[in-house]
């Protein structure tokens, strides 16, 4: 995901799959000790939130795949299928649980990423989800003013603000 000067993440390899320490180690592995195949198939996953193809994914998902998977910039697979418009995606995604309010390395959110983007239903299917519009530099709010998205900052309940973007507008 990313902002004005952030590019999209793709072909990026996955971070770790978020799984809980085993009672022998607290460790977390690293990519590089990873088998091949593993870092395949996360390559996979991510590359289905980014090409909104939510039926693959959904199958991976249902057989116990982390809904909350991350790649080595933090990205989820929810962060990819939002800041790419996937609105069925996201509704999978968020109907498994994934958590719309992480945050990636960068300190972005889910729901600036779809904001900058201008993905208005994506936008209202997270914050209906409960997404913090507060949360993330810069936050959704923030996006909005600063991308000068109307109907996302009269869904953030800013309408007097929205009115003068509009006023504003040629």
């Amino acid at each position: 995901m990313g902002l004005p000067q952030a590019q999209d993440p793709a072909n990026k390899l996955p971070q770790q799959a978020q799984q809980q320490p085993s009672s022998a180690s607290s460790t977390t592995n690293s990519i590089d000790s990873l088998p091949p195949e593993a870092i395949a198939l996360a390559t996979k996953l991510f590359d289905f939130a980014r090409a909104g193809q939510t039926a693959e994914l959904s199958q991976y998902l249902s057989a116990g795949i982390p809904v909350n998977l991350t790649n080595h910039t933090g990205d989820t697979l929810l962060m990819l299928a939002s800041y790419h418009g996937h609105l069925e995606t996201v509704e999978l995604l968020l109907e498994k649980g994934a958590d719309c309010n992480v945050l990636n390395d960068r300190g972005q959110s889910v729901i600036a990423g779809a904001v900058f983007k201008d993905h208005v239903g994506v936008v209202h299917a997270l914050k209906r989800a409960g997404a913090d519009l507060l949360k993330g530099q810069p936050n959704a709010v923030d996006s909005a003013r600063m991308f000068k998205r109307v109907d996302c900052l009269r869904m953030f309940g800013l309408e007097e603000e929205a009115a003068e973007v509009e006023a504003a507008m040629p």
